[in-house]
């Protein structure tokens, strides 16, 4: 999640743990271990694409951040002994560990057992979700115009743990929504995502892909009975194929788990995560390769510039949100012309 909701939710744990005793010390206590995580940002790995993947990785694994807090917590109760080992432990403990948790919930893929398995991605909430983080928020700011404030915090993490559970169901119910949709069009055994667009857990984008194809959809729960919308979108597996032996290639393929855009654009093979973003506003793209002629030589990846927003973006997007426009073509952001497709 973004870093005021990783600070306000990690303030809200310290508050809660510890507020009736370290006041509103408490609260920046919580809210520097709830950042504490995402500090792997400063690290360079050496390329585009290991930045990219080693991000959410030691620093969000639980075997790394368990020993952590037991030593974090000593040596905050050296400097702090009014409170007792075993609740700063609690609290320490409960503010690293809820971090790449609730991480887990987004899309980018966090390594929660790094240096073991693949990253998890429930890709039930969107890594910025107003609902999820202003119960959080209210706790906080109730706390600090009037400590302990117990009743608010343990409201505001009520909610947002409640929010967070209503993500996880809305994206099974939209998951049965498509299914026949998908098995029709002949994607009932392709690899298949299922996340929130962008602010909200009401209008959704489903990704299906194959080799050959991918198909994206838009749908929400304001649509009623109208017809799904299969946007499709053509996939080269002989330039996936080219650039298979190539290591940077091989480990966005592990940590996307296969949702990539391969393109060959003046001379350069690129590879784009298809998760992250929209059609057209994807911010991770990466060079892998140089092709001239029959000959490819690999190149130390580097990130391409993101593309600049569209202002018209958010209208189009709360339109379709509540309904009032049908359908959502994804690659021009706009509704397909009436009787027409995407």
């Amino acid at each position: 999640m973004d870093s005021i909701t990783q600070i306000a939710l990690g303030a809200s744990i310290a508050g809660a743990v510890a507020g009736k005793t370290l006041g509103r010390s408490a609260l920046l206590t919580g809210a520097v271990l709830g950042t504490l995580p995402d500090l792997d940002v400063l690290i360079d790995y050496g390329t585009a694409v290991a930045n990219f993947t080693q991000h959410r990785g030691f620093s969000h694994s639980m075997l790394v951040l368990a020993p952590l807090s037991l030593l974090i917590a000593w040596g905050l109760s050296r400097w702090q002994p009014k409170l007792s080992y075993p609740r700063w432990l609690t609290l320490v403990g409960l503010v690293l560990l809820t971090h790449p948790l609730l991480d887990a919930f987004t899309t980018y893929g966090t390594q929660l057992f790094w240096p073991f398995g693949r990253p998890l991605a429930v890709n039930s909430i969107f890594i910025i979700d107003p609902l999820y983080t202003l119960p959080l928020l209210f706790g906080c700011v109730a706390f600090l115009i009037r400590p302990p404030a117990s009743k608010a915090l343990a409201l505001g993490l009520v909610l947002s743990s409640l929010y967070l559970g209503w993500s996880v169901s809305a994206q099974h119910l939209i998951t049965e929504r498509i299914k026949p949709a998908l098995a029709d069009a002949g994607f009932d055994d392709a690899a298949l995502m299922v996340q929130p667009m962008p602010f909200n857990t009401v209008l959704w984008r489903v990704t299906a892909i194959t080799n050959e194809m991918r198909v994206e959809i838009v749908t929400g729960f304001f649509d009623g009975d109208n017809d799904l919308t299969l946007e499709r979108f053509v996939r080269d597996p002989k330039l996936t194929q080219s650039v298979s032996n190539l290591p940077e290639a091989q480990r966005l393929e592990w940590f996307t788990d296969g949702f990539l855009h391969y393109e060959l654009n003046r001379g350069r093979i690129t590879a784009t995560d298809i998760r992250l973003g929209i059609p057209g506003a994807h911010p991770f793209t990466f060079a892998l390769a140089e092709v001239q002629g029959s000959d490819l030589t690999a190149l130390p990846s580097g990130q391409l510039p993101r593309p600049a927003l569209n202002p018209d973006a958010l209208p189009v997007l709360w339109s379709r949100l509540t309904g009032k426009t049908p359908a959502l073509c994804l690659r021009t952001l706009s509704a397909p012309l009436e009787g027409g497709t995407c």
